[in-house]
This record gives C-alpha cells, structure tokens and sequence, in this order.
C-alpha cells in the first residue's frame, strides 16, 4: 500500500478509484465500501484510493468537546486498511481552513486536479464539503462536468449491517465488548510501552505489566476486569486486563495493566497489544489483600472460560 501525508504529494495513480471518509474503527460497514471499490478498481483496471483525514474532523470544528475518543490511532487505522487491501491511502491534514472547501471546491480542487479521480464510491447518504452541503446529487451534476463517474452504494446493502462507529464507541465505553467486536469484525485493541508500577501485583502472585498509552484520543474501554489477548513481540498470550484505581489499595491515578498467563519475561520498555474479549465484572473494592487475591483466582478461572468459547 502507498501512503501519502498530504493530497499535494499524490501522483501517478492509474485510474483512481476513489472513497472518502474518516474510517474510525476501519469496521464492517467501512468494509462494505472498500469491498465494492477494491471490485469497482479490479473491473476498470484502476487502483483503489481511500482519502481520510486527521485529526479526525469532529476534533477541529469542536475543540472543546473533549469526550470524543477515537477507535484507532492513525496508526492503527493505517494498518487496518492496508489489511482490507487498499492500495492507495490519502491521510490529510484536516484544518479549520480546509472544513470551508465548499462542496464544489472540494470536487475540483481535491477530487479532479489533485487525485484526478476515475470514479468515485461513496457509501449512501454522505455528504461533504463545507457544513456538508455536498450530496450524492450535486456529485452527479459536477461528475458530468468534469469528466469523472460516480456511484452510491444503496441503503439496502449497508442499513441492514446497523454499524456506525458511534455506536461501536458507546458499547465499549458501557464494557460490551462482544457487541463492539461483532460490529468491528476484529477485537477491539489497544497498545502501548510497558512501564514500572507499583508491583503490587507481584506480591499477590499476579504480576501485571502496566501500559501506558501514547494517544490521549485513544478511546479505553470503561473500568473494570477484562479476559484479553496479548502480543508481545511476534508472541500471542492470554491474560486479564484491570482497568482503574485500584480502590482495595486507595489508588490515585488510573492504571491499565495485565496479568499475562504463564509469562515471567521482563519487558519494561517493550510494545504491547492487548485485544478485548469480554468484561468479566466491575472494579471493586476488597477489605483485604487476601479477598483480593482470592477474586483474582476467580477471575483467572472466569477468563480461562471465555478463552475456551
């Protein structure tokens, strides 16, 4: 896959076909759209083209509101679509500057004389341009202008899958993570350096290696006990996940941590993946370290369960 960091630096695309969007989640429904482009391309003897765009969108136009957390990191998101197939990916730069493109702007300036695009696939209902004014429409008008084609993918064939990536955001921030996981089509992952903690886990048999996140717009599943996978280096591991304050010994600050399953490897420094199976219960706070302890069997068990569905 080619990857260019700004529209400006595109060239020599044969035939481009193209789609746009922010594609947070990279998840089934998106997967509708890039299916029928990468068909689309094949047929026309074109190249798939994805233009998206970061900061996401939403982040700009509303710097205020801090409660939007994202799906993937750029990338994540990168990778995810290169594992879809994609053959060309556009990440622009999104700006208060480029959000007043008015749809017509954004057709000639971006879609015709920047990507000189074949045909554009666009999922049904989009819209673009500056206060989405832009439809499927007014492409068509402006398609016949300049000489580029432009079909919509009916409702029928993506309304019935009902995924939306804010509707796969609430069910993580709520601990559904099998909901998430169906709608995405993959476990919902998060990844991370390994960093020192307090080793409390190591005194109660349980020793856990604390993450911690470099994208603060990294969405983190609610708080609680999760079973989980892990990947450390090319290797995959089972484990439980704790998410929170760590209330039985009066924690001040949210750890992310895991007890990874018959490992003793120190990997201080070291990148993880940790990808969601299921919440087994909330957070809670024990009256000792010993009821604690005992939990944390409880939970082991729970978690070796759902590895074996």
């Amino acid at each position: 896959m080619r990857m260019y960091k700004n529209i400006s630096e595109v060239k020599n695309i044969s035939k481009p076909i193209v789609t746009t969007g922010t594609f947070d989640g990279v998840h089934l429904g998106h997967l509708q759209v890039i299916n029928r482009l990468k068909e689309v391309a094949l047929k026309s003897n074109g190249e798939s083209v994805i233009l998206t765009f970061h900061p996401h969108p939403r982040m700009v136009l509303d710097p205020g509101n801090k409660r939007l957390k994202l799906l993937n990191t750029v990338e994540e998101k990168t990778e995810l679509l290169e594992k879809a197939g994609i053959e060309n990916l556009i990440i622009h730069p999104f700006s208060r500057e480029f959000s007043l493109l008015s749809s017509t702007e954004f057709i000639k300036n971006i879609l015709v004389d920047q990507i000189h695009t074949h045909k554009l696939v666009i999922g049904y209902d989009h819209h673009f341009g500056k206060n989405r004014e832009g439809s499927f429409e007014h492409l068509q008008q402006n398609a016949h202008i300049y000489g580029f084609e432009v079909e919509e993918i009916p409702a029928k064939d993506i309304d019935h899958v009902e995924i939306s990536s804010t509707r796969i955001r609430k069910a993580i921030e709520q601990g559904d993570v099998p909901t998430a996981n169906k709608y995405l089509g993959y476990e919902y992952f998060i990844s991370g350096t390994v960093v020192k903690g307090k080793q409390l886990g190591r005194t109660l048999g349980y020793p856990t290696a604390n993450i911690e996140i470099h994208d603060q717009n990294k969405l983190i599943p609610v708080d609680g006990i999760y079973a989980v996978r892990i990947v450390v280096g090319q290797k995959k591991y089972s484990g439980m996940m704790s998410i929170g304050m760590n209330p039985t010994v009066d924690g001040k600050e949210k750890t992310i941590e895991v007890n990874i399953f018959d490992f003793d490897k120190d990997i201080y420094g070291e990148h993880i993946r940790v990808s969601f199976l299921e919440k087994l219960r909330n957070e809670v706070k024990f009256g000792s370290l010993d009821e604690l302890k005992e939990q944390l069997l409880i939970d082991k068990e729970n978690t070796l369960k759902v590895l074996g569905k």
